[in-house]
């Protein structure tokens, strides 16, 4: 069965909470070559309107990805195809943040199927630190494909029966 098929507009789900260290910010920065000061040097973040070494924000984005939160094992079949999101308040060394998604919309368009997931970070205060959207296509799994072509196969034939 198609999972998509599953879900309900207005589900939601939740991911696992993350106390962000500088570890996470240097290992971000070696992997991304981002290596703006604000994100490692204490003292050029002391500096700073913020106090602390922030989060790249990439990374806080990519800690709303829907296969590290409760819904993974629903999301067979689920293609990322695109995201967007808005930065609200910063996250800081020490913040311990928690991703939330809301099912917003399902949608065909022609034979493709999308579902659309409103995102957020929380942290420690729940105050929200980002907002944005995933959409992803939603493939049927081959089995729902070849029950589909099998039914198919059937209604032909019926349609031949009767034209004799």
């Amino acid at each position: 069965m198609n999972k998509a098929k599953e879900l309900q507009v207005g589900d939601s789900f939740g991911g696992p909470s993350k106390t962000l260290t500088d570890a996470h910010f240097l290992l971000f920065s070696g992997v991304t070559g981002d290596v703006h000061p604000i994100h490692y040097d204490v003292e050029y973040a002391k500096q700073s309107h913020f106090g602390k070494p922030l989060a790249h924000g990439l990374l806080l984005a990519s800690l709303t990805a829907l296969g590290a939160s409760s819904m993974r094992e629903s999301m067979d079949g689920f293609i990322f195809v695109e995201q967007g999101c808005r930065f609200l308040k910063p996250a800081l060394v020490g913040d311990t943040i928690r991703p939330v998604f809301v099912l917003e919309k399902l949608w065909n368009e022609e034979h493709r199927r999308f579902a659309r997931f409103k995102t957020k970070l929380l942290n420690q205060r729940d105050e929200t630190l980002l907002e944005g959207f995933h959409v992803y296509r939603v493939m049927p799994h081959k089995r729902d494909e070849n029950k589909q072509d099998e039914n198919k196969q059937d209604e032909n034939k019926q349609n031949e029966k009767e034209k004799s």
